[in-house]
């Protein structure tokens, strides 16, 4: 049964979104500030983290950093905020992906078996890939940048198992949605570009080349 916790100040929004997430049959642990939900993580550390962006005392952008420095569960935020800054700085702050309010249970349902689906390592493959001073072993499911190994979330990797399943070849934005996030529908591809943002912040901005109008492709 997936474990997750829910942080959320509105008791009506945290007591429904619960409720509806148990029938999905998943567990659900609640909180209703930043200290609180910080507590409870470290009392036992979820399956993923729905965290909404404005927790009082703490708020959930300052949570979620908080969350990934010590563990790299799938964090989901939440909020009714959809302004440009208020998605990057969300998503930068270590998150997985940004639902916003009115949503539905069952799309964050969906969303939270998508994360979760990404946390799981992909099926093994006896190969190392290459790029330059990059290198990717399929086996073992580690990144290395000169020597060193990199420390990537569950979306971080699949992301750059995605490029390095075609270098050179330039993938849409849309295509990414579709294909790290498991997007049926259209997304908000602000997702993509933080995430590949933060994804060359750790593997050298070189690594991944943008091509203007297009999307993005990793350079042989």
């Amino acid at each position: 049964m997936t474990d997750v916790l829910l942080v959320e100040d509105d008791p009506v929004i945290r007591e429904a979104t619960a409720m509806a997430l148990e029938m999905h049959g998943m567990r659900v642990r609640t909180a209703s500030d930043g200290p609180a939900g910080l507590s409870a993580f470290r009392a036992q550390v979820p399956d993923v983290a729905v965290l909404d962006v404005m927790l009082p005392h703490l708020d959930g952008v300052s949570l979620a950093r908080r969350i990934r420095e010590a563990a790299d569960i799938p964090i989901i935020m939440i909020s009714a905020r959809t302004d440009a800054i208020d998605v990057i700085n969300a998503l930068e702050s270590g998150a997985d992906d940004y639902v916003t309010k009115p949503f539905d249970v069952g799309v964050l349902h969906a969303r939270i078996r998508a994360v979760l689906r990404r946390a799981v390592a992909p099926e093994r493959a006896s190969t190392v890939l290459a790029f330059g001073e990059l290198t990717i072993d399929l086996e073992a499911m580690e990144v290395r940048l000169r020597g060193e190994r990199v420390a990537l979330t569950p979306t971080e990797l699949k992301l750059l198992l995605e490029f390095a399943a075609e270098p050179g070849v330039v993938l849409s934005r849309d295509a990414l949605l579709h294909r790290v996030w498991d997007y049926a529908w259209d997304g908000d591809t602000r997702v993509v570009d933080v995430h590949v943002q933060r994804l060359r912040a750790k593997i050298g901005n070189g690594a991944i080349e943008t091509v203007r109008g297009f999307g993005y492709k990793l350079r042989r």
